[in-house]
This record gives structure tokens, C-alpha cells and sequence, in this order.
């Protein structure tokens, strides 16, 4: 271990300083030199599993103004083989069943593949990820997850319930597309389709439908292209729209397990038991395909009600040991514990000092993730006032270079503003699709009274009816209510979604 630090930016210590203070998303550059994981492209992976069947999730390439959920879209299970073959535009019997598919139409993706699964009989593999580099004593492979896709192959915006994330890239591009969580009223959220552990945004990023989603102009975009050996740290609860960007992506990554998950569970175990009640009675709009296909299958009332006791007996175990911790710990060490890879309790004493000031290296081997017109020299001089005027934040697309985190240069390529001001009016960039903003002298749609009319005259759906009763804000409060209620914890550190 010592002679791996010796040729990394940072120490396993200093990691894990950085990710203890890390605010906003941000690229680990040279801390992977040496992973034998890099060698895991596609063609050496298909080598390695050889006949092993993997589901690959196929969607429809083009333009869409909702996104691409799982529920809507097409599954194979076939060799790696096949998938490659079907890259490289062979016919039969070379690509088993994605001839039903055509390469010009479809991507494809073999997404949140457990290496644990993948390569279970050959366990050696494990060893080729080292989270051990970033402070993490015994977390590899079988902690982690695969991704393999074609260009297009995308993940819907969402937010994960738990823990924060680490991901490399290994071949190819990805571009990630991050939104802070005090940004979440403006992405919709929703719970349809339902995953556990999983908040989907209603929005489609990259071709948003302002006229139904009118608040994501004001969602402030964090836009990165992450490459070949570079580690995106992806803070807790930050939304994520995940793109392939080249021929034949793979990535892998790993989800840190943090304390207050506990309360995220009960959360989770709630949001669950709500869904799957509401979802399962028969109802004349309760037809759609809700549940994710990575979920099993529907639980029953009663088992779901269990898991929420399970959930609720779990948080006050834990509170129970910190507060026995507290009692008996020495007046001297007054460092807190952190769980390892296996979730034993081991002191951390010498990674993380809150009373010692700290100062995060960002430099060429720690890139901070800015918003991107936060960034910009327009944005800079504004005033708060002209920040009001300056509404739409995401009517310009990003071209791959401005976004992208390279190696060799640390510079930022300042991003043209989507929207300028012009003579007290606002008018879209040149070149850039008009926006709604734009579409009238005053800022102001010429069919918003129309669409006001459609919407005070339509239906409330289940659906509708679950986007309110789930919203993250009431979530939060009724799992503080519950927590408050049943184990005496008086506003406790519930998952936050401001």
C-alpha cells in the first residue's frame, strides 16, 4: 500500500479529508495509476465471462420530451460477445438476440451489473478495484457494480437514497449532468416508476418540456465529461442524468454507505409501503407498468409494513449504541467512528479532524464540477437582480469539449450563457433554440393562459395524487414524525431534499 500512495496525488488520509469536506460534485485525476481494472474493456470483459448471459436494456434512439424510464424499454439477455458483434454491425448467428435490434435505431446497455454476480467464480477479479486508494480498507470489486453501454445508452435523472458515490470510468466517455439537491422541487420528482432507493425526475434533461415543467429553466446544471481513469465523486442526494458519449462505454462504481442512512431507510421503507398500497388497489387509471423490472415483484401490505418496523427497530439500535458510545467513550478520544467495507466500526481518529481548518486541493489532481453558467463572466458581473430577469438557465445544450474534465488541462472553457440580456428584454443567444422566455417582448408565453386552462380542467391521476403524497418534503416530515413517535427522537437528521 505504501508504495501505491507513493505515486498518487493524494494519500488514503488526505482522500479521505477531501471527501469528508467535498461540498459539490468533483474529478479525482491520477488516483487510479496501477488499477488492474483499466484493463477492463469490453473486448477483454467478453473474454473473461466468456458464455455468462448479461441483460442488456435497449432503448430508442431520438429526440424525446419525456425521459426513457426502464419500464418503457426493451431487455436481452446475451453473451458480451453478441453484444460487441452487434457494435461492429454483424448479422447473425454473431449476435445472438439483438437481431431483433438494429444498431442505427437502438442503445444498448448492461447497467448496475454486481461484479460479485458477475464474476463469482472467479473471485481473483475482485481484487482489480482498489477503492483501498481513497481510504477505503477492504472495499474492491465485490462492493461495486459494471456498466456497459453503446453511445446514447443513458441512465433517467434521479437522486440515490443513500450514501454518495464513486464512480470510474474505464473505456470511453460519459457525460454527467448534475443538479444540487436544493434544485430538486424544480426536477419534478417522482416515484413512478417505483424503485427502491431511487427519486426519478419527470424531466427528460436533455430535451426538457418547459411548457409542463416550467421550473427547470432555473435548475442549475453541473456538466462533466468524465474520461478513461478519472473518479467522480457524486455528493449525497445530488441528482444525475448519465450519457454515453462513444462507441462502447464501461464504468465502474461504488456507493458509500453514511449513517444517516439509517433514517433514509425508513424513508425508503415508508415511500414503499404508500406506493405499492395505493398502486395495487384496482383503479380505472391504475393500469400503467409502475414498477421498475429491477424490482422483484409487488409486496404485500403486510410485508411492507414489517420492513417499515424493521427499518424504524433498526435507526433506534443505532441510536441506541451512539448514545452508549457517547457514555463510555474516553474524554480523550474524541474522534468519531466510521464503518469499513464490512460495516465494522473502526476509529477515525486520523482521517478526519473537524476542529483542524482544512482547505481542499483543487489543482490538476482534484477538479471541482461547476455550474455552468455560474461560471461564465456574464454570470459573474450580474447583479441579484439581473439574476431574477436571467430565468432559463438550461435552454443552450453544452457541446462534449465544454464539459469535459481533461488530463492535460486544468483550464475551464467558460460556456455561452443560454440566455443574454438585450435592452431590458430577454432574447436567446445566436444559434441557441428559442426558449419560453423568449417567446414574447415581456418574458411572458403567449399560451400560458391556454395552458392554464388545460391544466385547471384535467383529471387528477394516482399518479398525480403520489408525486404529492411522496414528494420528498413529505416524506421527510412524516419519517420524523414516525421516528418522534416511536422511538423518542426529537427532529432527527432525516434525508434531505431541500
Amino acid at each position: 500500500m505504501a508504495a501505491s500512495n507513493s505515486i498518487k496525488p493524494f494519500s488514503t488520509e488526505e482522500t479521505q479529508m477531501i471527501l469528508s469536506h467535498l461540498q459539490q460534485p468533483a474529478v479525482f485525476m491520477n488516483m487510479t495509476c496501477g488499477w488492474p481494472v483499466l484493463h477492463w474493456t469490453a473486448e477483454n470483459l467478453s473474454g473473461c465471462l466468456g458464455d455468462k448471459l448479461i441483460r442488456f436494456r435497449l432503448g430508442r434512439k431520438g429526440k424525446m420530451l419525456t425521459p426513457l424510464f426502464e419500464t418503457q424499454c426493451s431487455f436481452v439477455e446475451a453473451k458480451l460477445a453478441h453484444f460487441l458483434s452487434w457494435t461492429r454491425g454483424h448479422s447473425r448467428p454473431d449476435v445472438g438476440p439483438f437481431s431483433e435490434f438494429s444498431y442505427a435505431e437502438y442503445w444498448a446497455y448492461a447497467d448496475y451489473k454486481y461484479i460479485a454476480n458477475l464474476f463469482q467464480d472467479q473471485p481473483s477479479m475482485f481484487k482489480d478495484v482498489k477503492w483501498s486508494d481513497f481510504g477505503f480498507e477492504g472495499r474492491g470489486g465485490r462492493e461495486s457494480t459494471l456498466w456497459i453501454g453503446t453511445e446514447g445508452a443513458n441512465t433517467p435523472c434521479h437522486l440515490d437514497s443513500y450514501g454518495y458515490n464513486l464512480v470510474l470510468q474505464v473505456q470511453g466517455r460519459k457525460r454527467w449532468h448534475l443538479f444540487p439537491p436544493e434544485d430538486t422541487s424544480k426536477l419534478y420528482p417522482t416515484r413512478i416508476p417505483y424503485e427502491e432507493s431511487s427519486v426519478f425526475s419527470r424531466v427528460d434533461v436533455l430535451h426538457p418540456d418547459l411548457r409542463s415543467f416550467p421550473d427547470f429553466q432555473r435548475a442549475r446544471a453541473h456538466i462533466v465529461t468524465l474520461q478513461p481513469g478519472q473518479v467522480l465523486y457524486v455528493p449525497r442526494h445530488w441528482w444525475h442524468y448519465v450519457e454515453s458519449v462513444d462507441p462502447i462505454t464501461v464504468s465502474v462504481n461504488s456507493w458509500i454507505e453514511l449513517a444517516v442512512d439509517d433514517v433514509a431507510r425508513v424513508s425508503e421503507a415508508v415511500t414503499k409501503a404508500v406506493v405499492c398500497a395505493i398502486k395495487s388497489a384496482p383503479s380505472d387509471d391504475n393500469t400503467d407498468n409502475w414498477l421498475n423490472p429491477t424490482e422483484e415483484a409487488v409486496a404485500s401490505h403486510n410485508e411492507n409494513m414489517q420492513y417499515v418496523n424493521l427499518a424504524i427497530r433498526a435507526y433506534a439500535e443505532r441510536q441506541k449504541d451512539l448514545c452508549y458510545s457517547k457514555l463510555t467513550q474516553d474524554p480523550k478520544d474524541t474522534c468519531p467512528a466510521k464503518q469499513d467495507s464490512s460495516r465494522q466500526i473502526r476509529k477515525n481518529c486520523d482521517l478526519i479532524r473537524d476542529s483542524v481548518p482544512f482547505s481542499i486541493p483543487f489543482g490538476p489532481n482534484l477538479i471541482s464540477v461547476h455550474c455552468q453558467q455560474e461560471d461564465s463572466p456574464e454570470m459573474k458581473e450580474m447583479t441579484p437582480k439581473d439574476l431574477e430577469v436571467k430565468s432559463s438557465r438550461y435552454c443552450a445544450g453544452k457541446s462534449q469539449e465544454d464539459c469535459s474534465v481533461s488530463s492535460n488541462a486544468v483550464q475551464k472553457t467558460e460556456p455561452l450563457s443560454a440566455v443574454r440580456l438585450c435592452q431590458g428584454k430577454r432574447e436567446c443567444s445566436p444559434g441557441l433554440t428559442p426558449c419560453r422566455a423568449c417567446d414574447s417582448a415581456d418574458g411572458t408565453s403567449e399560451n400560458n393562459s391556454e395552458h392554464y386552462e388545460e391544466s385547471r380542467h384535467a383529471t387528477v391521476t394516482t399518479n398525480d395524487l403520489l408525486d404529492c403524497l411522496l414528494h420528498p418534503d413529505i416524506i421527510i416530515r412524516v419519517t420524523e414524525l414516525l421516528l418522534e413517535r416511536h422511538t423518542g427522537s426529537h427532529r432527527t437528521t432525516a434525508p434531505s431534499y431541500p
